[in-house]
């Protein structure tokens, strides 16, 4: 299982609400579930890779749905944490004290800082979590030694549109089969919340997120994610 893999699966294990991610970690999970569960979304693994083998698609068709808000930890970082921009909100500062502890404390000097959103730039967590023995980065750090900065950050995440983010993923769920991931799972609707898709069996991989033909789909569809989603399928 891939460290990409593993945030994904994250990203799917953590309940509705807070939306992750970022990491359920692919799902977004709920609030009330916050406290207990991003140390479980961080080191899961969230489905997604290339398959070309086959597999079927499924409806590509966008149910209509209330919409419904929830949180998710995605973040974003580059190098050093810089001035907190005019009129940003408490989830910029909240990002910010995590980034702090990632490079502080977890060791990840090189952490990146939030966009302006506030998110976390998940293509280069992901970067720096592909190297060896750095696969915590996209966890909490080492021993989740950052894991109260990254609750707080998910519940300072503004509410989310689950509709907007549903028809979100699924296009970018559809992009990644025509693409060439043909196993890559459509999103699915839980309780009034987005649930990401991918990998048919996060917990056992069978997409190869670390093919060159995967990451040449995830290259070609990553403009079909909302800001916010893209480390969460």
């Amino acid at each position: 299982m891939t460290p990409k893999t593993s945030s994904r699966v994250m990203a799917r294990a953590l309940p509705g609400d807070l939306r992750r991610a970022v990491p359920g970690v692919t799902a977004r999970l709920c609030l009330t579930a916050l406290a207990v569960l991003p140390v479980l979304a961080f080191s899961a693994a969230c489905g997604s890779g290339d398959d070309s083998a086959g597999g079927g698609k499924k409806n590509d068709e966008i149910a209509s749905l209330p919409e419904t808000a929830t949180a998710s930890p995605s973040a974003r970082t580059d190098t050093t944490p810089s001035t907190r921009p005019a009129g940003k909100s408490a989830f910029y500062d909240a990002q910010m004290d995590y980034v702090r502890c990632m490079r502080v404390k977890g060791g990840y000097k090189d952490f990146p800082d939030p966009k302006l959103s506030g998110h976390l730039d998940w293509g280069k967590v992901e970067e720096i979590s592909s190297r060896p023995g750095q696969m915590e980065a996209a966890k909490g750090g080492r021993n989740g030694v950052c894991v109260d900065e990254l609750q707080k950050v998910m519940l300072a995440e503004p509410k989310r549109d689950q509709q907007k983010d549903y028809e979100s993923m699924l296009a970018h769920a559809k992009c990644m089969r025509d693409n060439g991931v043909s196993r890559f799972t459509n999103p699915t609707m839980s309780g009034g919340n987005a649930q990401p898709g991918g990998d048919p069996n996060p917990a056992s991989p069978v997409i190869d997120s670390g093919s060159p033909a995967y990451k040449q789909a995830r290259e070609a569809c990553k403009t079909k994610l909302l800001d916010g989603l893209d480390g969460m399928q």
